[in-house]
């Protein structure tokens, strides 16, 4: 559908910024799931990609979850032909470690220039790994300890998906919201009732306050939603340490050590 909209719609193209991604085969050869990064499966999945899109070229392609498989000297040279063909522009990583990402570095010639996580005020392993180093509490959450770091220090732009909690704390029904899901919902509430904005933009203003400059993806297709983001940046500039600290802890439903 997105393909017929670009065909028929000339120019469009050349004003948006195009991405796509590749790695995970759903319902083939008699699994379920499995991931496929081999050479011959990204030329593949990204031509039929291009087809679909009736376009050319796609700005950044992302290699969709680690495949234990992968051999970082294939994925290259797929990616060199590919660039070479003019049909990727740029390339970026989705829920990798740093190390991961260092690994496949390696023998790439371009730069990875994203990594796509979940992160989001309800899905904040991310973030509590960071001050939970040397904590028994540590143990509870799985998020490679690091990857934040790497992907600031190498200019790697963090792609925030479930940026909005699945609408947890701005009205989506929940079947037994917790105390702290009801407390976060409130808070929300409250500072966007404050600053005169929408609970998204809050939601999304808190993640963008991170200095690792993280970028939302929205994946809602209600265009009242998507308008409802608007003052994110606007709110992430006026959100103040205290403002955003609170609403970790309430979310987290505890202090922090």
């Amino acid at each position: 559908m997105f393909g017929e909209v670009l065909a028929q719609m000339p120019g469009l193209r050349e004003r948006i910024r195009l991405q796509t991604k590749c790695g995970i085969r759903l319902n083939e050869q008699g699994l379920e799931t499995h991931y496929d990064l081999s050479g011959d499966g990204i030329l593949t999945r990204v031509n039929e990609s291009l087809a679909r899109l009736r376009t050319d070229y796609v700005d950044v392609l992302m290699l969709h979850r680690p495949d234990p498989l992968m051999d970082p000297a294939e994925v290259a040279s797929a990616v060199r032909q590919l660039m070479a063909e003019g049909k990727v522009r740029a390339l970026g990583v989705s829920n990798m470690s740093g190390s991961q990402i260092e690994v496949l570095q390696d023998r790439l010639g371009t730069p990875v220039v994203a990594n796509q996580l979940e992160m989001s005020l309800l899905k904040r392993a991310w973030l509590e790994s960071t001050v939970l180093v040397n904590h028994a509490e540590g143990t509870d959450y799985s998020f490679p300890h690091g990857t934040v770091e790497y992907c600031v220090r190498h200019g790697i732009t963090l792609q925030a998906y479930g940026a909005l909690a699945q609408g947890l704390y701005t009205g989506a029904p929940a079947a037994t919201p917790s105390a702290a899901e009801e407390a976060t919902a409130g808070l929300v509430a409250q500072l966007a009732a404050e600053k005169k904005t929408t609970g998204e933009s809050i939601l999304l203003g808190w993640l963008m306050r991170h200095p690792a400059r993280i970028a939302p993806v929205i994946g809602t297709a209600k265009p009242d939603r998507i308008r409802a983001c608007a003052d994110a940046a606007a709110v992430a500039a006026g959100m103040t340490r205290a403002q955003w600290y609170r609403l970790w802890v309430t979310a987290r439903g505890s202090n922090i050590p």
